[in-house]
């Protein structure tokens, strides 16, 4: 179901401890309650998947929905 009102397009960042997940979606401020910007439910579901496929490495998967930025172990210095 469609929430009629003003939609704009944000960043969301996914944070885990492997990887940042950039992802562009939409928000709506609805007609009825313009005081904030929400989600649709298919945005939700989309950023949960997101966050699942960051924690399960799926590189190739998270590419093809927005930018995957995998951390880098460093070598200790004594």
């Amino acid at each position: 179901m469609r929430i009629e009102g003003k939609r704009m397009k944000r960043t969301r960042w996914i944070h885990t401890d492997r990887s940042v997940v950039a992802v562009e979606v939409e928000m709506v401020t609805p007609e009825d309650d313009p005081s904030e910007a929400c989600y649709e439910s298919e945005t939700v579901h989309l950023l949960r998947e997101v966050r699942e496929r960051a924690e399960a490495g799926d590189v190739y998967w998270l590419k093809e929905k927005g930018k995957a930025y995998e951390a880098m172990q460093t070598a200790a210095v004594a």
